[in-house]
């Protein structure tokens, strides 16, 4: 199971909000990916925060940057929405492209990159905020609903050509509270696809609530790396005592 740092990068700094809102500065990208690397993280995720709501990806030169010092795979998300933002993506450094307004706006997008590209180069991200007692999958950086049911809509992605899924529960994000169990075991059950779950993690007893019921691909986690709540070696001793 792979530990995944998550940053989220607004004009050049990582920011951390609740509930994808009241974002605030913690650091800067490229010092906090080579911190991560040095501290054995898994992988690398880096989303633009705000590059879906004003037309473009800011992190090419950010991700080349941190290729030069980190040496993990690197995910980068935010703003991708075309095959010519996935090409720019590869060269900068990237190892895979995450996908979610775009996707929403033209599921066509995702087989394109994975026909180009491989399923294993395309990640279905999913933002989602429970609504009347299942779950609506979001779009902008968890700004705007899109009618879609996240059930529903894991199942099209996959079929598109996803070859992961990244699942962020909107409603638990930032709080360190735990994870949307009901919602990771949903999601899980509809796709056979890697589920890497985001959103909620804040101890390790979080970890082992998680995995008497589940095992996901992979656990994304942000807040509690930036404000050293929980050690990465921490985080991999538990999921090594867990998976014996």
């Amino acid at each position: 199971m792979r530990v995944i740092a998550r940053l989220d990068v607004k004009n050049g700094h990582v920011i951390k909000g609740i509930h994808l809102e009241g974002l605030r500065k913690v650091g800067d990208p490229t010092d906090l990916a080579q911190k991560y690397y040095l501290e054995d993280i898994d992988e690398i995720f880096f989303m633009d925060a705000v590059a879906s709501l004003y037309d473009r990806n800011g992190l090419f030169d950010i991700i080349s940057k941190s290729c030069e010092r980190v040496f993990v795979p690197i995910t980068v998300g935010g703003g991708i929405r075309s095959l010519d933002d996935v090409e720019k993506a590869l060269a900068a450094g990237a190892d895979k492209v995450a996908v979610n307004s775009a996707a929403v706006r033209n599921i066509g997008l995702i087989s394109e990159i994975a026909k180009r590209y491989g399923s294993q180069c395309i990640v279905g991200s999913i933002d989602a905020m429970r609504r009347d007692g299942a779950w609506e999958a979001y779009i902008d950086n968890g700004r705007e609903p899109t009618d879609l049911n996240v059930v529903d809509w894991v199942k099209r992605l996959e079929d598109s050509g996803a070859g992961e899924i990244m699942l962020t529960s909107v409603d638990f994000e930032g709080t360190f509270r735990g994870y949307d169990l009901d919602l990771v075991f949903a999601v899980q059950d509809a796709t056979s696809c890697p589920v890497v779950i985001s959103g909620g993690f804040g101890k390790i007893e979080h970890l082992n609530k998680m995995f008497g019921l589940s095992q996901p691909s992979g656990l994304v986690i942000a807040g509690a790396l930036h404000y050293n709540k929980v050690s990465i070696a921490c985080i991999k001793d538990a999921v090594l005592n867990n998976l014996v």
